[in-house]
């Protein structure tokens, strides 16, 4: 089973470059024995592995150096594809493999000295040892102990570059996949803030004109002047919503947040759009104002829009509705009160589980304050609200 998984094009590659390494150290061993040929033979094959199966590689390099020894054959140009072959144990090798490939260059470095100095001396017939193969031993350790460690090192470090490679291509992938994430997140909470927009808008538009319209309806025929002018209000008020509609889809088409959005100046424009459809609005605001941001005000205003809203088509038109805005130095205090229908005092609240409470209080929340939400002992319907101030930056 092979260690390292490469391509059809790579395998094709290695086989390519041991065959070429074969052609090339095919004459040398012509000029030996059937020892050379087979060890050849033995040495391509385990280049042409190297990566396919390193296991496998040192296995048959190891059967060819023996064949080699058995033969009492000299260095030859073929054992150079040792280097090769330590090379891919360290760089495509598992753990295991990776540090039997380190034990093999040293023993193979001690065992090619000892073959080299004392055994073909001793068998060859050549002498004994001597001073000078001693010397020779010592610095054919070394040497070749140098060059067999420094190809498993190079082997080591090519392996060590690959796996940065791949740690900073999951990473990538990891970052791409979580800035996908954070960006979905980002246009689910815009929408979300749209629909909550769009449900502000519509609601209130529409409880104004249901209003005008009936007071109109009314007003008809005793009082044309009356039914004209509140015509006039509902053309206006639809108007105002036509184009707020317009901008929360062109954001939605377009993904934009730059849009217009109400601040705490508009609410003067707001009360008068509720009074002019009937509703008797007392606003009455204390303390100095504080700094708030942009997000916080468009809070305020739809807070106040659907508490208002909410008022005009469940509460008690004929009884005043109470604003109050208290301002304080570390944020705004708000409390909305309007009184229920008497038909609607003793049974379930109708406003309690309508979806505009839930919109205020997650506007609330998204800035960090809090709402509630609740009719109250005294028969009437209580909004109050805690927003924060804009947090001041250090100097």
């Amino acid at each position: 089973m092979p260690e390292y998984r490469i391509s059809r094009a790579k395998l094709t590659t290695d086989i390519v470059l041991a065959v070429v390494f074969g052609l090339m150290s095919l004459p040398f061993a012509l000029m030996g024995t059937w020892a050379d040929l087979v060890a050849m033979v033995l040495f391509v094959a385990a280049l042409a592995v190297r990566r396919l199966s390193p296991a496998w590689a040192l296995g048959i390099a190891w059967a060819a150096a023996t064949v080699q020894m058995a033969a009492l054959r000299d260095l030859q140009f073929y054992d150079f594809a040792v280097l090769g072959v330590l090379y891919s144990t360290s760089a495509h090798g598992g753990r295991l493999l990776k540090w039997l490939g380190l034990v093999s260059a040293g023993a193979g470095a001690l065992i090619a000295t000892v073959y080299l100095q004392v055994l073909m001396p001793v068998f060859g017939g050549t002498g004994g040892l001597t001073p000078q193969n001693l010397f020779a031993a010592a610095f054919i350790l070394i040497a070749s102990l140098a060059v067999l460690v420094l190809a498993w090192t190079a082997g080591l470090l090519a392996r060590s570059v690959r796996d940065g490679r791949e740690v900073r291509r999951r990473e990538e992938v990891a970052n791409r996949e979580r800035a996908l994430a954070e960006y979905r997140y980002t246009v689910e909470q815009e929408r979300n803030r749209i629909a909550r927009d769009m449900h502000d808008v519509v609601a209130h538009s529409l409880a104004v004109v249901i209003a005008q319209a009936d007071g109109a309806r009314f007003a008809a025929k005793t009082r044309p002047d009356a039914a004209s002018e509140a015509l006039s209000t509902i053309s206006g008020v639809a108007r105002g919503a036509l184009g707020d509609v317009r901008v929360l889809l062109a954001e939605l088409r377009h993904r934009e947040g730059g849009a217009p959005q109400p601040v705490l100046d508009d609410l003067g424009g707001l009360i008068e759009g509720v009074v002019a459809a009937g509703l008797d609005v007392r606003r009455l605001e204390t303390g100095e104002r504080c700094e708030l941001g942009t997000g916080h005000q468009i809070a305020v205003y739809r807070i106040v829009q659907e508490a208002l809203t909410n008022a005009l088509r469940h509460g008690d038109t004929s009884a005043p509705v109470d604003l109050r805005l208290d301002w304080e130095a570390d944020g705004l205090s708000l409390s909305i009160s309007n009184r229920i229908p008497a038909d609607a005092a003793g049974g379930p609240n109708p406003m309690a589980t309508r979806h505009g409470i839930t919109g205020m209080r997650e506007r609330a929340q998204l800035v960090g304050g809090t709402l509630a939400a609740e009719p109250g002992a005294d028969g009437a319907f209580h909004v109050v609200a805690r927003i924060p101030a804009q947090p001041r930056s250090p100097s």
